[in-house]
């Protein structure tokens, strides 16, 4: 695809080549195909992230921007500056990532600069918003789709939601993955682990990902395996303490695994992998596990079930801890039906969640806008 020197600079998220969630780690696959296929790429990065502040990157032109260092303003006064400073420049379009920055297309608009937003998951329920960030997060998902030229959903499921709540029809480009065939079991001896000896959970301990009926589900199982439970939050908080707490030989907590290979390891070895996010549309943590080639046992949402093409590659459990239980003693009689599962898994990667193919999608998106703004 001709890209004719097309400028396009992505912010709202911590920056590049930062990869600490999902947005980042979008950023750095997008960005690094995009500048391989002759688009000039500006990242916005968040100046008190990063000790080193070169301007280049592979490549990446990176441009470092202050923010009020606040927990509830830090994201939201980054992206504000980080907005004027693209309308400002010669970029012919700007990427915006979360759904927090929709007012903000505003500032694009005014100064006739072409924007699109991926506004990502349905923050305004995540139980983390209470009160005014729940309304804050629905006033501007609103904004974002009276604001900005295009508007991107990551799921079939999502773009629904958009057209139900919003009345604005989006663009559904997914998320990438990247499959793996095999990782090296003798990674497991940092937590005296065996393939196949453990259930996983991997995820921020924040309670709309359900770790807390997970755990209480298992726990109530007759399973004699482990359940090992993979992330953290990074701040002090009293639910994850709870979880953290609890007392029982089969749990086992190992906070942050920040080595990717690690991570690979605990994905590929464990005997079923538990997915109870439940306000989003494509989750990398799912898309992780069907590439490391996992049994999937996942909350019954939209969401999970569009993911998973409606059990073709995964099991479900509902919203009750004796759900979990039934299906984890479901998973222990099971043994074929589960390597069935692991076998397949990695088939339920379509084209969609493919990061090539991702990006083609994103570029055709950024020349057409730029194209009808000349």
């Amino acid at each position: 695809m001709a890209t004719n020197q097309l400028k396009v600079a992505i912010l709202g998220a911590k920056g590049y080549p930062y990869v600490y969630g999902g947005y980042d780690t979008m950023i750095k696959e997008l960005g690094e195909r995009l500048q391989k296929r002759g688009v000039e790429v500006t990242v916005y990065c968040h100046r008190a992230l990063f000790e080193e502040k070169p301007p280049v990157v592979n490549g990446i032109r990176l441009v470092y921007m202050p923010a009020i260092e606040k927990k509830s303003l830090t994201q939201l006064t980054h992206s504000f500056l980080s907005m004027i400073h693209a309308c400002f420049s010669d970029v012919d379009v700007i990427f915006v990532v979360n759904s927090g920055n929709g007012p903000f297309g505003i500032i694009s608009t005014l100064l006739r600069k072409p924007t699109v937003i991926n506004v990502d998951g349905l923050e305004w329920l995540r139980p983390k918003w209470k009160g005014f960030g729940s309304k804050y997060f629905k006033w501007s998902s609103r904004m974002a789709t009276r604001w900005y030229d295009r508007i991107i959903n990551d799921s079939d499921e999502m773009r629904r939601v958009y057209l139900e709540e919003f009345a604005t029809d989006s663009t559904v480009i997914a998320y990438g993955a990247n499959p793996s065939d095999g990782a090296d079991e003798q990674l497991l001896d940092r937590w005296m682990l065996a393939p196949r000896s453990y259930f996983l959970i991997v995820g921020r301990l924040v309670p709309d990902n359900n770790a807390d009926l997970i755990i209480s589900g298992f726990l109530k199982s007759n399973s004699q395996r482990r359940l090992v439970v993979v992330g953290d939050v990074p701040f002090q908080d009293a639910y994850a303490e709870r979880l953290k707490n609890l007392k029982d030989p089969r749990l086992l907590f190992t906070g942050y695994v920040t080595n990717s290979e690690e991570l690979k390891s605990l994905y590929h070895h464990c005997y079923a992998y538990f997915h109870g996010h439940e306000y989003g549309g494509t989750n990398p943590a799912m898309l992780k596990a069907l590439g490391y080639g996992c049994a999937i046992l996942a909350l019954d949402t939209p969401f999970n079930q569009e993911m998973l093409q409606q059990g073709k590659h995964g099991w479900y459990f509902g919203k009750n801890a004796a759900s979990v239980a039934s299906l984890v003693d479901k998973a222990e009689r099971s043994v074929e039906e589960m390597e069935h599962l692991r076998q397949t898994a990695p088939s339920g990667l379509t084209q969609r969640y493919n990061w090539d193919y991702v990006t083609e999608q994103y570029l055709q998106v950024f020349l057409e806008l730029k194209e009808r703004k000349r």
